[in-house]
Formats: structure tokens, C-alpha cells, sequence
């Protein structure tokens, strides 16, 4: 009897010891995921420019002083994955799980910037937070406690809107882990005195500097008018959809036939979620559909901003016309020509309003001791060659984008207009807004090599110009 008993325990233990072995391989697999994806674009904390998988790191221990739930600590590793990376949600799903996925999916805005300015966006990522599970918002309040201490010991500024919009938050998540909820209020009343002290030992200035773009930018109702003639229905495919009782194999056929990737699956004659030509393995459609997530079908007249906002987070998107799915895009439908001129269209944009600053804030060519003599032997020898061609211009008007970033940044003044924290981030986004458009010019895949510069460009142009608002 003695030996049975020993060999129950045995069993016992060695199922348990492999189920730990399992969940900590997990929070590993979710760890070094997080940290690839990062990673790869080079993503920094904004003040410090620390790796971001210092906040991702403080987040995933914050949850598990709370818990030892393995999928909660693993989403707290990869809940900033989707909206920052060229992750998505199915790329997550894949790897992790469907329960993992769905908590990073709670955990990910879900506004795009055609919803209106970030008050009427805060609030439509709010009420996705409010109805998510009770792990998923244990995770962000994870994420709000890091959040405010980093912001408001780094700029109290911002700080000041991000704790309103952090009190706003706490409303809804009352739900999550009791210690922790308890521990957010803590914070954000921390926060908010030390910031008021702040405040109170700041010695009040005059000094007021207001961008050019935003005080007499000729170019913003051109630029307004430009973004909004590009549509989402200018991009998408029409969309096949088939009866979901329709047998897989023989969709499957009619997919490889025509050769599609993903199509739509009807109900009762309306479409009612869609299916992938890998997920098709079961007897018939309905056993494999996926139902379209919060914020995956748009209106064929959304701009082009919302299309990247959908590719951001889904791998593919949909448009609806008079309410009924109609079309279908993917990341790779960006490499189209109209897709191509938007982008090349919005770097012009830049261009024009960098010029602007240039010519306000350097007067008298002053600019020219921002750069090296061989770029203005370059630039003088490019005006010579069109002044003989009857294409009068001025220096200026010779110099490449990256020697107009480097303009910019050369003074403290028209730096805190570009809206860059520092001249380090501020010559990365130069550098990638060239690296995107010379792929542009030289009719590289864009998606490939340029995913992030094109986000965080559409991002950057939504918030500085803030032309919906």
C-alpha cells in the first residue's frame, strides 16, 4: 500500500512539476517575444532612453506580486506588443494562445485618429478598458503605476493630463485586483502632489514659443484636404464570402483557385466574421470562422490614418458600405501606388513645414553653420545646375531632408518645436522619414523595411497638425 501511495505522489509531482516548468516557460517564451519585437525598431523609453522592456519588465513585476496567473504575467510582458510593434494580435494568438491574445487585445487601444481629438479617443479606449476581464485590468493598473511615476518625474507638463486621464481610468477598473487597485489610487495621489509642489517652486516666464505650423501654416488646409481625399475604399480588394455551412475543402478549392487568402463567411445571407485558408480544417466553415474584433471593420470612407491604426493591431481589416462588408485590406496592400503617394505626399507636407521654421528661425541663410562644407558644396552645386537651367531657387531650397533635420535640431528653440524630447530621438525620426522615402522613390516594400516609420509618421502628423480636432 506504502508503494502505491508513493507512486501516486510520484505521478502527482511530476505532473506538477512539468505544468510549473510549462507556465515558466510561458512568461520566458512572453519575455523574450516582447523583447525581439521591441527591440528590432529600436523602441526607448521617451525620457531616459532606457530599452522599453524596462517598463515591460516593471509592469509583468508589478502583476506578480498579485498574482502567479502565468497568462496574465505573460500579457503584462507583451501588452504594449501590438500597438508599438509590427506584431499583431493573430501573430500573438499564434504564439501564445487564444487567452493570452485576448489580453492583449483588452489591453490595446482601440481609437483611431478619425474618431475625433485625444479627449473623444481617451474616451472610446476608456469604455474598451471598462467592459475588459477582471485579469486583464489587474494588468493595467500594472501599467498605470508605472506609467505615472516615469511621466511625472520626467514631465510634469504631460504628467498633469495623464493623471486626469489615469483618474478617469480607475473609475472603470475597480474590478481589478483589490491590492492593486488600492496601490493605482496611491500612486496617483502621490503623483499629483508632487506635481503640485512642482508647480508651486516654478518660477512663472513669459516665454511662450508657438510652432509656425500651428499658428500660420498656410499648408493646413492643403494638408487637411489631401489626407482626407485618400479613403479606405481606395485601398481595400473586394471581399469574397461564402455560406459558413459550405463544406472547408471545397472553399479551400475556390481560395487556391482564385488565389485568396482569407474570405467572408455568411449567416443568413449576411457577412458575419471571416475565415483564413490555414484555419479552414474542420468539416465545414462554421467550425473555423473568426468574428471580427472591436475596431477591425471601418467605414470605406475612413481616412488612411485609420487604415494604418486597423494594420497596427489586425492583420487584416474590412470596410463596410451602406453597413455591409465590402472589402478587405492587409499590410501589404500599403505597397499599392495610392498607398505609396500618400506617404510620399505627407513627407512633402513635413518638408514644406520644416522649411517654414527654417526660414522664421534662420534669417539671413544663418542656417548654413548648422552644416558641414561639403553639404553646402553640395547644395551651392545643385543651385548652380538649376539657376542654368532656368529653375530659379534659393540655397534653401537645395539642401536634403536630412540636412534640414539637422538644421532644426541645432537650436534648443526650433527643437521643442519639432515636439522631439531630444536631439538624439529627433535624428532618428529624420533618419527614418529618409529611409522611408527613398523606399518610396526606389519602389522598395515599404512594409518590409519601413512598418514602423510609416505608424509612428501617420501618428506624428495626427498629433502636431491636429487637423480633426
Amino acid at each position: 500500500m506504502l508503494m502505491i501511495l508513493r507512486k501516486i505522489f510520484s505521478v502527482v509531482w511530476i505532473k506538477l512539476n512539468n505544468q510549473s516548468q510549462l507556465f515558466m516557460d510561458l512568461v520566458e517564451k512572453a519575455k523574450q517575444f516582447a523583447t525581439t519585437a521591441h527591440k528590432r525598431i529600436n523602441h526607448q523609453r521617451k525620457y531616459n532612453n532606457q530599452p522599453y522592456t524596462v517598463h515591460l519588465s516593471s509592469v509583468a513585476n508589478i502583476v506578480s506580486t498579485v498574482t502567479d496567473d502565468q497568462e496574465m504575467i505573460a500579457a503584462a510582458w507583451l501588452h504594449d506588443v501590438v500597438e508599438d510593434t509590427p506584431a499583431t494580435l493573430y501573430d500573438v494568438e499564434q504564439e501564445f494562445g487564444k487567452d493570452v491574445a485576448e489580453l492583449v487585445e483588452n489591453l490595446t487601444d482601440i481609437s483611431k485618429p478619425g474618431d475625433g481629438n485625444r479627449q473623444v479617443r481617451k474616451l472610446i479606449d476608456r469604455q474598451h478598458i471598462a467592459v475588459a476581464s477582471q485579469r486583464a485590468k489587474t494588468i493595467k493598473l500594472a501599467d498605470l503605476i508605472d506609467n505615472a511615476n516615469d511621466i511625472t518625474r520626467n514631465d510634469a507638463k504631460f504628467a498633469e493630463l495623464y493623471l486626469q486621464e489615469m483618474n478617469a481610468l480607475l473609475e472603470v477598473l475597480d474590478e481589478g485586483d483589490t491590492a492593486l487597485y488600492k496601490r493605482a489610487w496611491k500612486t496617483h495621489h502621490k503623483c499629483t502632489q508632487k506635481l503640485k509642489s512642482q508647480q508651486k517652486s516654478e518660477t512663472p516666464t513669459d516665454i511662450n514659443i508657438t510652432s509656425p505650423a500651428a499658428e500660420q501654416n498656410g499648408n493646413h488646409h492643403l494638408f487637411r484636404l489631401f489626407s482626407e481625399a485618400f479613403t479606405a475604399q481606395h485601398l481595400a480588394e473586394p471581399v469574397r464570402s461564402f455560406d459558413a455551412s459550405r463544406p472547408c475543402k471545397e472553399v479551400q478549392a475556390m481560395m487556391e483557385l482564385h488565389q485568396l487568402d482569407i474570405v467572408c463567411l455568411r449567416e443568413q445571407g449576411a457577412i458575419v466574421g471571416y475565415a483564413r485558408h490555414e484555419d479552414l480544417i474542420g468539416k465545414s466553415c462554421r467550425e473555423n470562422m473568426r468574428l471580427f474584433r472591436e475596431g477591425q471593420v471601418i467605414s470605406g470612407e475612413s481616412p488612411f490614418s485609420d487604415v494604418i491604426h486597423v494594420l497596427t493591431l489586425q492583420q487584416y481589416g474590412f470596410i463596410s458600405v451602406l453597413g455591409e462588408i465590402a472589402g478587405v485590406f492587409s499590410r501589404q496592400d500599403i505597397n499599392k501606388p495610392v498607398a505609396r503617394m500618400w506617404l510620399f505626399g505627407i513627407i512633402t507636407f513635413v518638408e514644406m513645414d520644416v522649411m517654414k521654421v527654417i526660414t522664421q528661425y534662420f534669417p539671413d541663410d544663418s542656417w548654413q553653420s548648422a552644416l558641414t562644407q561639403e553639404r553646402l558644396d553640395r547644395a551651392k552645386a545643385l543651385q548652380e545646375e538649376r539657376n542654368r537651367r532656368g529653375q530659379h531657387c534659393s540655397l534653401l531650397d537645395c539642401i536634403q531632408l536630412s540636412d534640414k533635420g539637422k538644421i532644426i535640431i541645432s537650436k534648443e528653440e526650433t527643437l521643442a518645436l519639432s515636439g522631439m524630447e531630444s536631439r538624439r530621438s529627433a535624428k532618428k525620426v529624420v533618419r527614418e522619414m529618409e529611409s522611408l522615402r527613398n523606399n518610396l522613390a526606389h519602389a522598395q516594400d515599404i512594409v518590409t523595411y519601413d512598418w514602423g516609420q510609416i505608424v509612428r509618421l501617420t501618428q506624428r502628423l495626427e498629433e502636431s497638425l491636429n487637423f480633426r480636432a
